[in-house]
């Protein structure tokens, strides 16, 4: 499958935009109320959590954090949910997000790869990762959320 790439450029510095990325109020702004959790240690297990198809503690998204250097670069492999699919183990793709300094903004590219031949949410990630990062950087710039009348 074709990777998914996204480039933003962002009217705030790398250490917002990157506590945006990785803090709960950041991740709740930014990623459908879900909180990012993590040590952020490479090799350890992540989450995105928050309201969903079961009740408030709903995992959106899970996997592994393969990169992790702040203010650069975050890298994660990733599986759908449980409650998405029933063979969600064995459906994964990789998120890389990489931030880079340009003047007073900050370049945010978004790679979304390796998914696994027929992953049913490739089609679903394409259209929503432009919500997503639309929504980061308003947050980042504003401190305010897109109302998109959710």
């Amino acid at each position: 499958m074709e990777p998914l790439q996204y480039e933003f450029y962002i009217g705030a510095s790398p250490e917002k935009v990157w506590e945006v990325l990785t803090s709960p109020e950041g991740t709740r702004a930014t990623f459908y109320g879900s909180e990012l959790r993590s040590s952020f240690e490479v090799g350890e297990p992540f989450a995105y959590v928050g309201p969903g198809n079961d009740g408030e503690e709903t995992v959106h998204v899970y996997g592994k954090v393969l990169a992790y250097e702040p203010q650069k670069v975050l890298s994660l492999s990733e599986h759908p949910g449980p409650s998405y699919y029933a063979n969600h183990e064995e459906l994964e793709s990789r998120i890389t997000f990489t931030l880079e300094p340009v003047g007073n903004c900050t370049k945010l590219t978004l790679v979304n790869d390796q998914y696994t031949p027929d992953h049913p949410s490739r089609a679903k990630a394409a259209d929503s990762w432009w919500m997503v990062m639309s929504i980061l950087k308003t947050y980042a710039e504003t401190g305010k959320t897109l109302d998109l009348g959710w």
